[in-house]
């Protein structure tokens, strides 16, 4: 498992690309049956990807839980949420299967003991990225396809931020402890996305960009927003956004991305809105 530790506003003014690709880009989370886990220090967020291809694949599969967690199964103490971005397959929960198509969402309820992922071809495997966080109680496990996601339609294509914010796990949709999840998606023809920028102070962000066409790229901005930044992400790679930085990006074409959010509360418009004019 991967560590990332909180990186202070001021130190990040004197990082170099390198120092902060280590510090905040994800890269490599599939691979063949494997589970890779990035655990952040930051709302103690946890990251994982997992490609089963040939076998049933554990969600707590090479780690040691009781050494990185300190509970003797990985959602003792947390809820998580799973997108498939990936071919068809399914996430058993504790002895219950959830079939899950491309861009389903599974929300998994804290206390559940074993979650196992697997795909129905091999040859097209599924691939299930999910964001855990910390949690005081148990709600209730359930899928949510697309079409239960509340549709928060933004932007216009004038300013090439034609986009459509899906939120699956979302107190609108269903109830959680903190964890937030969501996936974007942009307009042929739109490449921005959260322009304007904001910070939100009670809360920590990772975005998984995806649907990179071949060849294309993303660059995401960080940093406050009086001194930006940014980090060129390629296909199915996560960036992880302190509270105190802004989370935006525009990409050589349009794409789309899953958001996760943790932190002192749930109120997706509590943030502190920055014009673009005031970008630096």
């Amino acid at each position: 498992m991967d560590k990332r530790y909180s990186v202070h506003p001021e130190h990040f003014k004197r990082m170099t690309s390198e120092e902060m690709r280590g510090e905040f880009l994800i890269e490599n989370l599939f691979a063949r049956d494997e589970v890779r886990f990035v655990y952040s220090h930051v709302d103690r967020m946890v990251a994982l990807g997992c490609m089963p291809a040939g076998e049933r694949v554990p969600i707590e599969k090479g780690i040691d839980t009781w050494a990185c967690f300190g509970a003797l199964y990985l959602l003792e103490r947390r809820e998580a949420g799973i997108f498939n971005v990936g071919g068809p397959g399914a996430v058993e929960v504790d002895g219950t299967v959830y079939r899950m198509q491309y861009k389903d969402c599974l929300y998994v309820a804290m206390g559940a003991r074993e979650v196992v992922f697997s795909s129905d071809d091999k040859e097209n495997p599924a691939m299930f990225y999910a964001v855990s966080a910390p949690a005081h109680r148990a709600y209730e496990t359930r899928l949510l396809t697309l079409r239960d996601a509340a549709k928060r339609p933004l932007g216009a294509l004038e300013t090439s931020n034609k986009r459509v914010i899906n939120q699956f796990i979302h107190p609108s949709v269903l109830p959680t402890c903190q964890l937030s999840m969501g996936l974007t998606e942009l307009a042929p023809g739109s490449v921005w996305n959260t322009m304007p920028a904001h910070t939100h102070e009670r809360r920590m962000e990772i975005y998984f960009y995806f649907e990179i066409p071949a060849g294309q790229a993303v660059f995401h901005m960080m940093g406050r927003g009086d001194e930006t930044r940014h980090i060129v992400l390629n296909d199915r790679q996560a960036v992880i956004s302190p509270s105190w930085s802004i989370h935006a990006g525009a990409g050589t074409s349009n794409y789309a991305f899953i958001w996760a959010m943790g932190g002192e509360n749930q109120a997706f418009d509590d943030m502190d809105g920055i014009a673009v004019e005031d970008l630096k």
